[in-house]
This record gives structure tokens, sequence and C-alpha cells, in this order.
């Protein structure tokens, strides 16, 4: 009987109008400590990322494609962050756990649109800092300013379309039941081990999608950084060394932190694993890289911290 209302609900198409947000399990004391560690993590993750595109609209020496894609990259982290925090606070406060199915899909294409143009963006920065480093001299003819806001808009265009197809998918599955998702937002994992249809060709999709985005931008930014150090070796001073090196270091860093959890989180073959692993994963991903790349690039960045005394100075 069990069989045939679920072939029923099939043949009816998505029986399920809406899902239930679990979040993370636990006491009532430690979600409004999760909660408050939230609120605080996402007010200076906007902070932080707001500061760094008023610092460079302000400051004319760093009117430069680098500083151009770093306010790209801290104008996503806002709105990437934007997409997670509010529901994820409603959801551990028990004030907002079900989401709608188009909601649903929404979110999930919004955040992975967002995250595939991070990876774009990323691997744009990292063949701006080869050309910097290995043609110093021709760097201003090489990356000028139609290339960079050509390949700044090729990243956003490039993240939303590759993606597209990917949530057309997910929206065609069907939902017979249950309705709850193990997880505080609605990811690509979840959606694959609630339908009752055949998931093989999203999960083929995601497969091959993460090639494309994660893999070949990291690639990309490898190679770069290959011909980076390559070139920063063959400098005969250490001081010319430590400068190179001092212009990608803040870079690097994100590098290895974003793309560490994002391959793990897309790049396998299957994705119905794990879903917990994947819940503290994701929370680092969506809520902890945003929030410290703007203190990266402060903290070990010179230009971005001349920057700001200046602007203090003039307060």
């Amino acid at each position: 009987q069990t069989d045939l209302n679920i072939w029923k609900d099939m043949a009816n198409g998505t029986s399920v109008e809406e899902f239930i947000l679990l979040g993370f399990p636990g006491t009532w004391q430690f979600r409004v400590s999760f909660v408050v560690v939230l609120a605080l993590m996402y007010t200076l993750t906007v902070i932080g990322n707001a500061s760094i595109i008023a610092l460079v609209w302000r400051s004319s020496n760093l009117h430069i494609p680098m500083y151009f894609f770093l306010c790209n990259l801290s104008f996503l982290e806002i709105w990437y962050t934007t997409g997670v925090v509010p529901k994820a606070i409603g959801v551990m406060l028990g004030i907002s756990q079900t989401i709608s199915f188009r909601a649903c899909i929404l979110q999930l294409f919004f955040l992975l649109s967002l995250g595939s143009t991070e990876c774009f963006l990323l691997s744009v920065m990292a063949y701006d800092r080869y050309l910097a480093v290995c043609y110093p001299l021709r760097y201003s003819s090489l990356m000028n300013t139609v290339l960079s806001l050509w390949l700044a808009l090729s990243s956003w265009l490039g993240g939303f379309l590759a993606i597209s197809l990917l949530a057309f998918l997910t929206s065609r599955l069907t939902f017979c039941g249950p309705d709850v998702i193990n997880h505080f937002l609605c990811d690509i994992d979840s959606c694959l081990a609630l339908s009752c249809s055949d998931t093989w060709p999203v999960e083929l999709a995601t497969f091959l999608i993460s090639i494309i985005v994660v893999v070949a931008s990291c690639v990309v930014t490898l190679v770069s950084y290959l011909y980076i150090i390559s070139s920063i070796l063959r400098i005969q001073s250490a001081h010319g060394r430590k400068k190179a090196f001092s212009t990608c270091s803040a870079h690097l860093s994100v590098v290895t932190i974003w793309y560490g959890s994002t391959i793990f989180l897309y790049v396998k073959p299957s994705a119905q694993n794990s879903l917990d692993l994947n819940k503290i994963v994701n929370t680092f991903n969506t809520m902890v890289t945003p929030l410290l790349n703007p203190f990266i690039y402060t903290l070990r960045n010179k230009e971005v911290k001349l920057a700001l005394e200046r602007a203090f100075r003039k307060k």
C-alpha cells in the first residue's frame, strides 16, 4: 500500500510543497549560543567586506585590477553569507524551520551560483597575480581596464549559467516524503537524499559541473601559482623575493581555504553520503570563509593597511 501511494504521488508530480529544516540538534541554550555566534559572524562579515569595497572606492592608489577583483569578491561574500545566515538563525530558534519547494530551489541556485562565481573570480585573481609577478613591466598593458571588466563579468555570468542546468534538473525531481532536511539550508545532497525519483541525472550533472567549475578553475589557479613561484625563486635578492611573494600570499591563503572545503563538498561521484559532515563543512564554507577573507587581505596586504591608515588619519 505504501509503495502504491508513492507511485501515485510520483504520477501526480511533486507532492511535497515545503520542507522542514532541522539545523543543528542540541539544547535550547546551545541553539541560542549558536545563533549569537552566527549573528556576530554575519555582522563582522558584512562590515568587513563592505569596508574593503568602501576603502578601494575612496583610495585612488587602490584603483588597479587586483583590488577591482577584490571588490567583486567582497560584494559576492556579502550576498553569499546573506543567503544563508538569516534563514539559519530562524531555523535554530525554531521560528522559521519550514521552506517552500520553490524557495528551496531558489536558495540552492543562488548559493551554488555564487560559489561557482567565487571559483572563477579566484582563478581570475590568480591569473592577475601571474601577470603582475611574471610580467611586471608589461602588466598595465596586459591587464587593462577592458580586460579586467570582461574577466569579472565573465566570472559572474559563467557562475550563474553553470548552475542553471543543475537547478532545473533538481526542480524536476519528485519528492513524496519524508520532507525533513537534515541541514540549515537547501543543498544538493539533501535534495537528492529526499527524492523518490531517479537522481542519477542530477548526480551526473553535479559531478560534471563540479569538474568544470571547481577543478578547472583550481587548475588555472595552480598553474598560475606554479609560474609565480618559479618566477619568484629566480629573483636574486631576498628582499625582492619577499616583496613578490607578499603580493600573492593573501590570495593564496583564501584559495587554499576555499578550494579545500569546496572540493570536499562537490567533487565526488555520488552526492548522497555523510550529510552530517557536509553540514559542518558547509558551515565553514558559507560562514567562516566569508568572514576570514577581509581580515586575510587586510592583515597580509601592505597597500590595504596603508590605505586604512590614511583613512583613519583623515578622520
